[in-house]
């Protein structure tokens, strides 16, 4: 695995944890400890799901330039 898919997945993941430990800090009534479970594991997959689908590691090459296009003394 590349090193920038990596680091989208970490940043999702990272979001996620976020997103649920202000979610847990804000003692919902209606978000019980099985709620809560549910969900962590539905950030989580959310996370890695749009990590995997969304985020890119890497483009494609740019196409080589002509010296004309550089600007280069031909």
């Amino acid at each position: 695995m590349c090193m920038q898919c990596m680091a989208g997945a970490m940043t999702a993941v990272g979001a996620a944890s976020g997103v649920r430990a202000y979610v847990g800090n804000r003692h919902f009534s209606w978000l019980t400890p099985r709620r809560m479970r549910t969900f962590t594991i539905v950030l989580a997959i959310a996370a890695l799901a749009a990590s995997a689908t969304l985020l890119s590691g890497s483009s494609a090459a740019p196409a080589p330039r002509s010296p004309a296009q550089s600007g280069g003394v031909s």
